[in-house]
């Protein structure tokens, strides 16, 4: 059974919306990859990523990411479901998941066999 350990952010106020999930939520930041990059949050559970909002884009959810025990299974399974037929690879650069899928209405998801930092 997949669980959702990942969310990401769109955001113009990243250190804004930072302070408040730390200081609202008691979350800790566990990585951050530099000025305008994204920064990521914790609660010791799930991973919340805040990244750089898009020019002329209103904030919103990006993604989120499901951790997974077999990788070929939840693709598949997303395929026959109505969701991409392809999962993408992800760039290893950090951002903790290793393909991305789409639900039929297009909104990315992240899977990991690895997890997320947390």
């Amino acid at each position: 059974m997949g669980k959702i350990r990942h969310i990401a952010i769109r955001t113009n106020e990243q250190e804004k919306l930072r302070d408040f999930y730390m200081k609202t939520f008691d979350m800790h930041q566990v990585h951050k990859e530099g000025t305008g990059r994204a920064i990521y949050l914790s609660d010791g559970y799930l991973n919340l990523a805040i990244l750089p909002g898009v020019p002329g884009k209103r904030d919103r959810i990006d993604h989120f990411g499901f951790a997974v025990d077999d990788m070929d299974d939840a693709g598949r399974k997303a395929a026959e479901n109505g969701g991409s037929s392809k999962m993408a690879a992800r760039p290893r650069d950090g951002r903790f998941a290793e393909y991305r899928i789409a639900d039929p209405a297009g909104i990315g998801i992240d899977l990991s066999e690895g997890g997320w930092k947390v």
